[in-house]
């Protein structure tokens, strides 16, 4: 059986006062096992950093469609029945 695919997230967090490279990556969300390590390789102050995780259920932000948008739902439209009509066949006939 095959194990579920996890999509939770995280994203850095940092103070007013963080580095360019933590701001540089506010409001990005990686997946939680392709997320750079705290304190990040550019950080200017590694011994001081107070840069954090944020967790999220999912990577994905806000929503996706225009349904999830707007609220509301479109009805899809209403196709003809295809069997009313006669078949292609002869013997339908």
């Amino acid at each position: 059986m095959a194990k579920p695919q996890s999509w939770a997230a995280i994203s850095i967090v940092c103070t007013s006062g963080g580095c360019a490279a933590a701001r540089a990556l506010k409001g990005k969300r990686y997946l939680s096992g392709a997320a750079p390590r705290v304190p990040l390789s550019d950080c200017t102050s590694p011994g001081t950093c107070s840069c954090t995780y944020r967790k999220f259920t999912d990577r994905r932000a806000g929503p996706r469609r225009e349904a999830e948008t707007s609220g509301l739902r479109t009805s899809s439209p209403v196709k003809p029945d295809r069997r009313a009509s006669r078949g292609r066949r002869s013997s339908d006939h």
